[in-house]
């Protein structure tokens, strides 16, 4: 597939992937008592993202796809378990507390990468960058005070624990730029599925939930590939600024998906999560205005 040069027409692709990202929340939100089929919902997204992106590796590359995992390195693995982390999370939190918190937890994401890249790439840190941090962890701790059930609290923690495992993937891909990056989320989805194989052995439960969880699992695998191929076509000629602003539409997007009244769910974010993510969103607006001079491009491949 070519990459598309003018940014007119990548910008808009970048947009639409960060869209199908955005339903994640909505879908999750449908699936009958999520909270106990947890494993069953990581066993079929996973196993679904692995098989959706080496289909789509071998249209792009032919037989001699395979030859990816052979590159993937220790770099490509320590990333792809860091993913996976971030997938397993995910659901745990989306199910213990409301969306918005679990995406502004997510929002939150450049900032974690920036620090971890400080500590083990030794990247620096300027100044602005530095108060933009500040300012999204006053938003964090904001929300966390308005979450303080033991529930909601935790479900907090977990979307952290998410937003650290997808900063984890982000600076594997800095650590060895030549690793194959869509080898590595596979291996990702390869992790949930075997991770969640094993937990449902150790406890003797059934590998698949209803039709209909069943369903919405595999439509929530599908959503994230096609959004990650949507997004590596277009994130090869965007800056790598622009695109952590674009990435908003992703976390405004589910929470309006399950705020909307006429889709059935009606959730309303508290007022602490409101204020929290308006802090957030400021750090990554200032972040991505300092961050205009940088002309890197990170796009997948």
């Amino acid at each position: 597939m070519p990459d598309l040069k003018n940014p007119k027409v990548a910008i808009p692709v970048v947009l639409i992937a960060g869209i199908f990202w955005s339903f994640g929340p909505y879908v999750v939100r449908h699936i009958d008592q999520p909270e106990t089929a947890p494993w069953q919902y990581l066993f079929t997204r996973g196993m679904v993202i692995f098989l959706l992106l080496n289909i789509y590796l071998y249209l792009e590359e032919g037989l001699n796809f395979y030859k990816n995992y052979l590159k993937i390195g220790f770099a490509g693995l320590i990333g792809g378990i860091g993913l996976g982390t971030a997938m397993i999370t995910f659901i745990w939190s989306i199910t213990n507390t409301t969306a918005a918190v679990t995406l502004l937890c997510l929002a939150a994401m450049p900032f974690i990468t920036a620090l971890l890249g400080f500590l083990f790439l030794k990247e620096r840190i300027s100044i602005t960058v530095w108060i933009s941090i500040f300012v999204a962890t006053f938003g964090i701790t904001v929300m966390a005070l308005g979450n303080s059930e033991k529930n909601s609290l935790i479900g907090l923690i977990l979307g952290l624990a998410s937003a650290f495992g997808f900063s984890i993937f982000s600076v594997s891909l800095r650590w060895r730029v030549e690793t194959p990056k869509f080898t590595t989320v596979a291996v990702a989805g390869l992790f949930c599925f075997l991770f969640s194989t094993v937990m449902i052995s150790m406890n003797d439960a059934n590998f698949l939930s209803s039709g209909k969880n069943e369903a919405l699992f595999a439509t929530h695998g599908t959503l994230v590939c096609l959004g990650l191929i949507l997004y590596s076509i277009g994130s090869k000629n965007i800056p790598a600024a622009d695109l952590t602003l674009l990435s908003l539409t992703e976390v405004i997007g589910g929470i309006f998906w399950v705020w909307l009244p006429w889709l059935g769910i009606n959730e309303v974010p508290s007022t602490n999560t409101i204020i929290g993510g308006f802090f957030i969103f400021i750090a990554i607006f200032y972040y991505s205005l300092i961050m205009q001079s940088n002309r890197r491009f990170i796009g997948l491949n």
